[in-house]
C-alpha cells in the first residue's frame, strides 16, 4: 500500500503530537489520540514486557506514574516514516518518588493512520527500566 507524502506527513504529526501529550502526563489525553482496538508492546522480560491492549496500557501507564514525582517526558530524537509506519528513537526522562532518575533510550514503531495511535512497538533498555522501577 502505497502512500502519499501528505498522509505521511499527517501521521508523522499525530506521532509527534502524542508524544508531546505523553510528555505532560495526561494519561486520558494520551489514550484519547489512541484508537480502541490500539495495542502497545515492550519488549524484553521485565513486569512491563508484552502485549498490552490500550486499557491494559493506560493502567500501566497510569501505574507507572503513581511512582514519578511528575511526567516521564519523551523527547524525539530523529523520526523517519513511510506512510503508517513511523519510527521513533526517543530519550526519556522522570525523577521517581524513591529518589532515582529515570533516563532511557527507546526505538519505537508507531503505527498511525486518521489522527490516531493503533499501534506502538516500545524496545527500549529493560536492565534500566528494571532497576529503576523494580530493583
Amino acid at each position: 500500500m502505497s502512500a502519499n507524502a501528505s498522509d505521511t506527513e499527517a501521521n508523522r504529526q499525530t506521532v509527534l503530537t502524542f508524544l508531546e501529550v505523553f510528555s505532560t502526563g495526561d494519561v486520558a489525553g494520551v489514550l484519547g489520540m489512541m484508537d480502541d482496538s490500539a495495542t502497545w508492546w515492550v519488549g524484553g522480560t521485565i513486569p512491563l514486557s508484552g502485549t498490552k491492549s490500550k486499557q491494559e496500557f493506560g493502567e500501566m501507564l497510569s501505574g507507572v506514574a503513581d511512582n514519578c514525582k511528575g511526567p516521564i517526558t519523551l523527547t524525539a530524537k530523529g523520526i523517519t516514516a513511510e506512510g503508517e509506519r513511523i519510527a521513533v528513537e526517543a530519550e526519556s526522562y522522570a525523577e521517581l518518588n524513591n529518589g532515582r532518575i529515570y533516563n532511557n533510550e527507546y526505538h519505537f514503531l508507531f503505527t498511525a493512520r486518521d489522527g490516531k495511535i493503533f499501534g506502538v512497538r516500545e524496545y527500549l533498555d529493560t536492565m534500566h527500566t528494571n532497576d529503576i522501577f523494580f530493583g
